[in-house]
């Protein structure tokens, strides 16, 4: 899997790397077989945390208005599948997470990085947002996102490049 290229300043949309993952509502989610629809996928840090928290609880209440714009909306972190069920359970989440517990498809995506909590360094996902379109293109991309609002303000974005 090629490791994607993400420049901040300028964005110029690009083949979003491929991925077959585990899903939390059974079976197996590949992106290549979602060609032909709109498309967010979503990384977050880790289950049960306060910011991964509010930003799945957003996503998951706009997730009925992602699904009426044809639109498919995944969740993927490195959690277990069994984690992911606890997480949609306790917090009642409409959503389907997908379980990269090797990090294959967050690296390949460019969201591995060196993390620091209370001075100590480790390796974690970046948070970050992904709106790819009908013909597997990254389209927008958000990285280091700020949780509050940033559900609305992805769905804003997958209307303006709709109409």
């Amino acid at each position: 899997m090629a490791k994607a290229q993400i420049n901040q300043n300028e964005f110029e949309p690009f083949s979003a790397p491929d991925f077959t993952l585990p899903s939390s509502k059974g079976g197996e989610v590949t992106l290549r077989e979602l060609n032909g629809q709109w498309v967010v996928l979503f990384f977050y840090p880790k289950d049960n945390t306060e910011g991964c928290t509010i930003e799945a609880q957003e996503f998951s209440d706009l997730a009925g208005e992602f699904k009426t714009l044809d639109t498919a909306l995944y969740g993927i972190s490195k959690d277990s599948l069994k984690k992911h069920a606890n997480f949609i359970k306790k917090f009642d989440l409409d959503l389907e997470l997908l379980a990269d517990e090797s990090t294959e498809t967050i690296q390949a995506y460019g969201l591995w990085a060196e993390k620091t909590l209370y001075g100590k360094k480790y390796m974690g996902t970046e948070r970050a947002t992904f709106l790819i379109d009908p013909n597997g293109m990254v389209r927008k991309a958000w990285r280091n996102v700020k949780v509050s609002g940033h559900a609305a303000e992805v769905l804003l974005a997958l209307k303006g490049f709709k109409s």
